[in-house]
C-alpha cells in the first residue's frame, strides 16, 4: 500500500512539474503513464485477493 501511494505521489509531482515548467511536457506524459501503470497493478493485486477467498 505504501508503494502504491508513493507511485501516485510521484505521478502527481511529475504532472505538476510537466505542466508548470515550459518545455517539460514529457514529464506530464511520464506522470500519467506512471499513474496508469500503478492503478493497473493495484487492480491486479486486488483481483488476486478476491479470487483466493472460498465461496460459501
Amino acid at each position: 500500500m505504501a508503494f502504491f501511494l508513493l507511485l501516485v505521489l510521484v505521478a502527481v509531482v511529475l504532472g505538476i512539474i510537466g505542466v508548470a515548467a515550459e518545455g517539460l511536457g514529457y514529464l506530464l506524459i511520464i506522470g500519467i503513464v506512471v499513474l496508469v501503470v500503478d492503478v493497473a497493478v493495484a487492480a491486479v493485486r486486488l483481483s488476486r485477493r478476491a479470487r483466493r477467498r472460498p465461496l460459501r
